[in-house]
């Protein structure tokens, strides 16, 4: 059957010069820059061919939009006054999970496939640009796995669940599911990012312990399970609390769940231990060592999350100039406008560029890679978040009013786009970070400076920016000067990213605007773009 188009003349006026619904899509297939960048970094192109396909459907993205709009309800008791403590989600938030743990989100990283984990970092990408709250839970199921290898029988029990492609939110124990999430509970008021400063007490029973305290952010409730912090008798220690048990719910109470500015259809909730059971991961005092393993997991997809969402904002901005006219002219064929789509787009392609680069060291075993996954991740994390929140924001701006209307998903864009900035460390946490691991681990350093040696030659501008870092900095910077050393680092980073998979008019145009910085302060304020060639990457 034939669907009726909607009636364009309306009595008091014709509706004309309005583009089109863009529809479903192809993630994949219509995304040449990630193309490039995930083959060069060995991923799985038949995983993420499917996907792509998926993802961009008109049934995902029905479903995407019901879970954004209708948001998660906290279910404390039931109507006889028993204790819940669920999260009530609408279907279309159930859709998009089982689309996106069926993809491999969770498994093609630890299946033993090659380039596992830059096809996960391309799911990522596509994830977010259709419903990014949905992707925290499935992140963290994803960054779980090498941090249960510190115990042989939580292992065994729970990574092959984690990794089974199989989403089942019934509230039954881990026994009785043949796939589950795993999600997190770490931040206490008086601590945030300063986990030892947690006061959550944790007693020994028998085998296990029992847990008491309260946490500040829960950021999926309703997963299987959580890897969270607590004080032993030994110190701070890395635990698993399951949230089901056999004939019984575990002591973990729902507070209320936070009324955030933006991840709306994720369920971020404070929670309260109320001596809930829990298994110890790894020794006693070990904490933070512990469940370091799952943090750099998680900044692999903070580093790329932020690319998806310029890339989907970028989309929209493109699909909306190509159709529309303004002064006799098409939108996409003036000047300015083109100099502004070209300058953000730039950004993206960075952004993109350098988180599947590093994906790809992810993927190899050797101590160079894992050094170079260490430094470059918090870079990466850190440079493409912060240019985030403006590119989305001119992006919005791009289709005027109507960018500013819920009916677009620009506002929901730009409410994401502060979010993974904070996620596992703030800025200053980040740079920080950078500074501790180029002080610590003088491999780090040194594998570093051989990517961006690597680069020189291709362009002079590169060459002297990195002279002139090196000039500035020959030691590792003071704290205060820990923002500026990182972007510059990041910038020649992204800049070396780029030379393997990019044209030289992306290239060209990074290394003008960002590393050699002759541009204003604004977006679409740099001459000499090629931005026909940059635009061109933006058509299907």
């Amino acid at each position: 059957m034939t669907q009726s188009e909607p009636a364009t003349v309306l009595g008091t006026h014709d509706v004309f010069n309005q583009p089109g619904l863009r529809g479903a899509r192809d993630l994949w297939a219509d995304d040449r820059p990630l193309r490039e960048a995930a083959i060069a970094a060995g991923a799985q192109q038949d995983v993420l061919a499917s996907a792509g396909q998926v993802y961009g459907s008109e049934t995902i993205l029905q479903a995407a939009e019901d879970a954004q709009r209708d948001l998660p309800r906290l279910k404390l008791f039931d109507r006889g006054g028993r204790r819940l403590d669920e999260v009530e989600f609408h279907p279309g938030y159930h859709a998009v999970m089982q689309a996106g743990l069926g993809a491999g989100f969770a498994r093609v990283a630890w299946d033993g496939t090659p380039g596992g984990h830059a096809t996960h970092a391309a799911l990522v990408y596509m994830q977010m640009q259709t419903e990014p709250g949905a992707g925290c839970p499935m992140t963290m199921t994803y960054a779980a796995v090498p941090a249960l290898r510190h115990d042989k029988t939580l292992y065994e029990t729970w990574a092959p669940k984690l990794m089974s492609g199989i989403y089942d939110p019934s509230t039954r124990p881990i026994a009785q599911k043949q796939g589950a999430t795993l999600g997190m509970a770490m931040t206490e008021k008086q601590g945030g990012s300063d986990v030892r400063a947690n006061t959550t007490r944790a007693v020994r029973d028998g085998e296990a312990y029992r847990l008491t305290g309260h946490k500040w952010f829960c950021s999926a409730p309703m997963c299987d399970g959580f890897l969270t912090l607590a004080q032993a008798e030994g110190g701070l220690t890395c635990f698993l609390v399951p949230r089901w048990l056999e004939g019984e719910r575990n002591g973990i109470r729902l507070q209320r769940l936070k009324n955030k500015l933006g991840n709306h259809a994720n369920a971020s909730s404070e929670i309260e231990y109320h001596n809930a059971l829990a298994y110890r991961l790894g020794e006693e005092g070990a904490g933070v060592r512990t469940i370091i393993e799952m943090v750099h997991h998680t900044r692999l997809d903070t580093a790329i999350a932020p690319a998806a969402l310029m890339r989907a904002a970028i989309a929209e901005a493109h699909h909306w100039v190509s159709h529309r006219s303004v002064f006799q002219r098409r939108l996409i064929d003036q000047p300015l406008m083109r100099e502004v789509l070209a300058d953000l787009t730039l950004d993206m392609e960075g952004a993109l560029a350098v988180s599947m680069f590093l994906a790809s060291a992810y993927d190899r075993d050797d101590k160079e890679s894992r050094a170079l996954a260490r430094i470059g991740v918090a870079l990466a994390k850190y440079l493409s978040n912060k240019r985030c929140i403006p590119v989305v924001g001119e992006a919005l701006e791009v289709l005027g009013g109507v960018g500013y209307v819920e009916d677009t998903p620009m506002p929901m864009l730009y409410r994401e786009a502060p979010l993974n900035s904070i996620w596992e460390g703030s800025g200053n946490v980040i740079c920080l970070d950078i500074l501790r691991t180029l002080a610590r681990e003088p491999l780090a350093a040194e594998v570093l400076a051989e990517v961006l040696d690597t680069a020189r030659g291709r362009d002079s501008r590169y060459d002297a920016a990195l002279e002139a870092h090196r000039q500035r900095w020959p030691a590792s910077p003071t704290e205060a000067e820990a923002r500026w050393f990182a972007e510059s680092l990041g910038n020649l980073l992204t800049s070396a990213a780029l030379m393997q998979t990019a044209p030289d008019a992306v290239v060209s145009g990074y290394v003008t605007s960002r590393v050699a910085q002759d541009r204003g302060q604004m977006a679409g304020t740099v001459a000499g773009l090629d931005a026909a060639a940059i635009l061109s990457r933006l058509d299907p």
